[in-house]
């Protein structure tokens, strides 16, 4: 079974158990399809934001409202603000849906707006609006939504920056300073990391010094995910696209919103592992273990994936770690291969084909503090999952990825919980 199908049974298993909220579920189904990416901007990378699905679950406006969301995204929006010191945890509704509706039609150029959907500033899930339009070329959707960032968080800085190329697969991606101090993310992409099939994307997400977050995304297609392809490109050019959300007439829903609040500083990087982007730790305790093998690149998303590519000269290998820091313990229950350190700590060591190419071998170590603390290392006898092997055998034995996982550094200071998405 596959890490990521191991990590859906273990939350089906877990949601059996209670009742949800529908409307709750498909906001949740939203964020988790953003991020891939950046969530799934790792089945690029193989595997690796499947931990993110559940640690992060960074978003793409997957679906107009409530949709499965989009594999090869950029990250992803934070959940419906908390409480404030006034109680308030929306606006006051002073922009309703229809007016959400509105807005949109009057900043498209022309064309037809069919199918529209739409959540106005006293809405939990935040306001939103999606259609589909066409201007005579071919129905395509499209979808906006609205939100308040601290401007000068980590979250900010993650929906204005690119993603990893060797993680996600797209045409064109570029972040732009405006003169006021805002910045731009402008991305054109493509609904799958591997573009299984031809369905674009392109996006475009505001950031401004006042932490205003506007993110809108258009698709070749009249709806996000496996609908058939109705034209080549995406309707509003990139320049439209930008237009679409540095547009004031998005300002009164924004001003209606309550402002975030402000991020936490972050922990000196002396304080754990687990709080330092996840191929800083990977490069550090390779080091500390002795593990000279050239880096021939490295990458990854933040302080829950990250990779290196080694190269001996006996062939690339791919070596990933993913961080989870409140991981679920029936990952590792009904297994005969889970062995249990003296400090509680769960191992699984594996060794078997890869999962994305014939010819790949994968070396898994896979750890669960009892603290919930994952950590999961692979490597691999390629340097690309998707492409053939390059070696006979991935550049690290299955024992240095068991000392790697198990490293003291990551029990240094408090358990750090994951962002919920």
């Amino acid at each position: 079974m596959s890490f990521e199908d191991e990590l859906a049974e273990a939350l089906r298993r877990t949601g059996e158990g209670f009742t949800t909220n529908p409307g709750a579920l498909a906001e949740a189904g939203e964020e988790r399809g953003r991020r891939r990416a950046r969530r799934r901007a790792a089945a690029a990378g193989g595997s690796a934001l499947a931990l993110v699905l559940t640690a992060t679950a960074g978003a793409y406006a997957g679906g107009l409202f409530g949709g499965s969301g989009a594999e090869g995204a950029v990250p992803a929006a934070a959940p419906p603000a908390t409480p404030r010191a006034d109680g308030r945890r929306t606006g006051t509704g002073a922009v309703t849906a229809d007016r959400m509706i509105g807005n949109l039609k009057s900043l498209l150029p022309g064309g037809r707006l069919t199918e529209p959907k739409a959540r106005g500033t006293d809405d939990e899930l935040g306001p939103r609006v999606g259609a589909v339009y066409d201007d005579g070329k071919g129905p395509a959707a499209i979808s906006l939504r609205l939100q308040r960032v601290d401007p000068f968080g980590s979250q900010a800085r993650a929906h204005t920056e690119c993603e990893d190329r060797n993680l996600q697969s797209y045409d064109d991606c570029r972040t732009e300073q405006l003169p006021d101090g805002s910045r731009l993310l402008l991305h054109q992409g493509y609904e799958y990391p591997d573009r299984r099939t031809d369905t674009k994307v392109w996006r475009a997400v505001l950031v401004t010094v006042q932490g205003f977050l506007v993110d809108a995304s258009e698709w070749n297609a009249a709806a996000d995910k496996d609908a058939p392809v109705s034209r080549t490109d995406p309707p509003l050019t990139i320049a439209q696209l930008k237009g679409l959300v540095t547009s004031d007439t998005w300002h009164a829903a924004l001003n209606d919103l309550p402002a975030a609040d402000p991020e936490p500083a972050p922990r000196p990087e002396s304080i754990a592992l687990r709080d330092r982007k996840a191929v800083d730790a990977l490069e550090q305790l390779m080091n500390r273990l002795g593990i000279t093998v050239p880096i021939a690149s490295k990458g990854g998303q933040g302080t829950y994936y990250g990779y290196v590519v080694l190269d001996d000269g006996k062939g690339k290998s791919l070596v990933q770690i993913n961080v989870q820091p409140t991981a679920n313990s029936m990952l590792f229950t009904d297994n005969s291969a889970v062995t249990t350190e003296s400090d509680g700590t769960k191992v699984k060591v594996t060794a078997g084909p890869g999962e994305k190419n014939r010819g790949v071998t994968q070396w898994k170590v896979d750890t669960l503090r009892k603290d919930g603390l994952r950590v999961v290392l692979s490597a691999f006898n390629t340097a690309d999952q998707n492409g053939p092997a390059t070696r006979p055998a991935p550049a690290l034995t299955a024992e240095q990825l068991r000392k790697i996982a198990l490293a003291p550094e990551w029990n240094l200071g408090a358990p750090t919980a994951a962002p919920a998405h």
